[in-house]
């Protein structure tokens, strides 16, 4: 049986942590800051874990 590749997309977008957390970004953190007020765009800073339902399949895309 030959090795399960990493799905490239998934593996920019989400992280694993050392505990098996996996993490992502919040969204509307890519542009149009300026119409976004300050409390917003904090707000969205840093990560977050992955919703309990979506955590087998990202796990599998990670090839975890």
């Amino acid at each position: 049986m030959p090795k399960m590749k990493t799905h490239s997309g998934t593996a920019k977008r989400f992280r694993l942590t050392g505990t098996g957390k996996v993490m992502r970004r919040r969204a509307n953190r890519g542009h149009l800051f300026e119409k976004k007020s300050s409390r917003v765009t904090r707000r969205l800073a840093g990560e977050v874990p992955v919703a309990y339902s979506d955590l087998r399949e990202i796990k599998k895309l990670l090839g975890k």
